[in-house]
Order: C-alpha cells, then structure tokens, then sequence
C-alpha cells in the first residue's frame, strides 16, 4: 500500500524525540512522496525543527509548560492543533514510545485511517487498529520506536540519529568561539552539568575538578554548558547557579555558554570535538551530531537510552548513582577519545 500521508506523535521528552528521527528517515525513505508530519510539544519541538525528512511540525502546549496561561486557553489551543491535524486526513498515525493512555488518545483524534501504536498484552485495542506488542527484549529506545514501522512494511535496523543546527544559530556560535578565550587548534571538549532525573546529576565539585584536570594535563578547551534557569523554578528547573559555581572558579581554559534554546545548544555541540555529559537530552543531541560521549550515568537502563551510533563510554557504578563516578575516571574515559 502505498501511503501519502504519515503522522508520528511523540510527545514526551527531547531525547525521546531525537530518537525517533531514525524511524521519520525510514518512512521519508519507503515513501519519498508522502506528506511526513509530527506533533510534538513545545518543549522538545526545536529538536525536528530544520529536518528536511519533516514536511510539517505541530505543537502542542503542556500546561506544566506554560505557566502563565490559564490551562483553558492551553487546552483551546491544542484542540486547534488536533482539529488541523483532522482536515489533513492522515493514512497513518504511529503513537510513539511505550504504552501511554494519552499517546492512545492523541493518535484516535488524529483522525487517521491506520493508527499504530504499543498496547499491554492482553490489553483492549483502545484508539490502535494496528497494535503491536512491545517487545520484552532490552531493546534500545531507537529500536523499539523503529519496531512500530513493521505495519507500513519497514523493518530491518534503525541508522543513526539525526539532528540539524540552524546555519544562523552555527554562525552566532562560531562568532563567539572565534571571539573568546579558546586556545586554536585545541579541542573543544563540551561539559555539560545538567540532567533531568536528581540519581543522574553529578556534584559541581566533581566537574570543577574535572575541568581542572582536562586543562591542567591537556591543555584542552572547556566548553561549559547547562539548562539555563534557577533550580527553584517549579515548571522549568534549571543549573543557573551550579553554572555560576563553576565559572567564579575561573578555570584556565573554561568558557561557559548560555543555551536559553534548544536551538543554541545544538548549534554550540556541533562545534565540539567531544561531549562529556550526563544521560539526557543533551547526550542524544550530541549523538545525533556525531560526537563521541562519556556518560556520566545514574539510574537509568544503559540498553535502552545509550548514546546510539556513536563512540560513547557509560560510565555507572552499581549504586546507580552518577554522583560516585570519580572525575579521573571520566578523564581516562575522555582520552580514548582524543589523540
């Protein structure tokens, strides 16, 4: 059958999201004339934003997200968006990620003919006409996401992620490397301090001491990057303060790097050389950007969230807490990277 309009929803975070491009590929590729849409929300939507494998975005709010609206306003507004979502009249939609009771509903008021999606076993088929059963192997995220595919006649391994900087986001930043205290023709290392999940954070003591030790034997550039924001924000906590920490050390070599967007960040990691981070959004970016990764991980399952298609070292101690990493190892780890 051939297909002329196909909608992934994916809903949740960016990381969830960047793994999906392997499977938007896979349906760009199989259908090259079909119409490919995505609804995402506005927090994670930057993360498609220049792919030229999307023909249309649609964002919806989550009222966590937008806090200065009464939830009224947000719910009109995305009933707008699912009612534009409808007039297309989709051949498919493909619910992405595990089972989720709302992924269900979004993907029945799409509207579309094929609805794809993971249900329980045993499970009622609820909004899917094509429901699959996840898979109990410890499958990666990029696969499981890529395992919904099956019902249009795709199947095989997923390629690698994919992630597009905006050229002007790119120049800013180069801009601001060619103007700062870099040390040419060193390597940039970017150090990023922030991750969702407390287990997965690691102490700003640890990364001051890292960041001396990269400078101090390496002489390398230190690119310090975070979630911008005060960790007292309920809606959008941030690294503000940890960052600040960091840079009133004032160590040789360290640059720090405001991302206000999701589009700087992109742009900033794809000036690097390699990326040292904890699990996260900015770990996926960085992947999908080619770079190679040491990950500073806490307590979530390496198989299915690892760094997927690039050199990457996991670095996790059986307490599943990232905060007993040792900084010298994550320098060793660093050096299998660089000449």
């Amino acid at each position: 059958m051939n297909y002329s309009k196909i909608l992934f929803i994916r809903r949740d975070n960016i990381g969830d999201l960047i793994c999906t491009t392997p499977a938007i590929r896979a349906v760009k590729e199989k259908f090259p004339y079909a119409k490919i849409g995505v609804l995402v929300n506005s927090y994670n939507a930057e993360a498609v934003r220049n792919s030229p494998d999307i023909d249309k975005i649609y964002v919806y709010k989550k009222a966590k997200h937008t806090p200065d609206k009464f939830r009224l306003s947000v719910w009109f507004e995305n009933a707008n968006v699912l009612r534009k979502i409808r007039k297309e009249r989709y051949d498919a939609a493909i619910g992405c990620g595990s089972y989720s009771p709302r992924v269900e509903r979004y993907t029945r008021f799409s509207g579309a003919k094929m609805r794809i999606g993971y249900i329980k076993e045993g499970a009622k088929l609820g909004g899917y006409n094509s429901p699959l059963i996840e898979s109990a192997a410890p499958l990666h995220e990029v696969q499981r996401t890529f395992g919904l595919l099956a019902p249009l006649g795709i199947t095989g391994e997923p390629s690698h992620l994919r992630l597009f900087p905006s050229p002007k986001e790119r120049e800013y930043a180069e801009k601001f490397l060619k103007n700062s205290k870099f040390v040419k023709g060193a390597p940039v290392i970017a150090l990023n301090i922030s991750s969702r999940r407390p287990e997965n954070r690691w102490p700003v003591e640890k990364f001051i001491k890292l960041a001396e030790l990269i400078y101090s034997l390496r002489k390398m550039n230190i690119l310090l990057l975070w979630s911008p924001g005060s960790r007292s924000n309920l809606f959008h906590p941030g690294d503000d303060e940890k960052a600040n920490e960091i840079i009133n050390r004032a160590i040789p070599g360290l640059i720090a790097y405001r991302t206000s967007r999701l589009k700087n960040l992109v742009a900033i990691l794809s000036l690097s050389d390699a990326v040292i981070c904890c699990d996260g959004g900015a770990m996926h970016a960085a992947a999908a950007l080619g770079k190679p990764v040491v990950a500073i991980w806490g307590s979530t399952d390496p198989k299915r969230w690892r760094p997927w298609g690039v050199e990457h070292r996991i670095l996790q101690k059986e307490s599943r807490e990232a905060k007993d990493v040792g900084a010298e190892e994550v320098f060793e780890a660093l050096k299998e990277f660089l000449p």
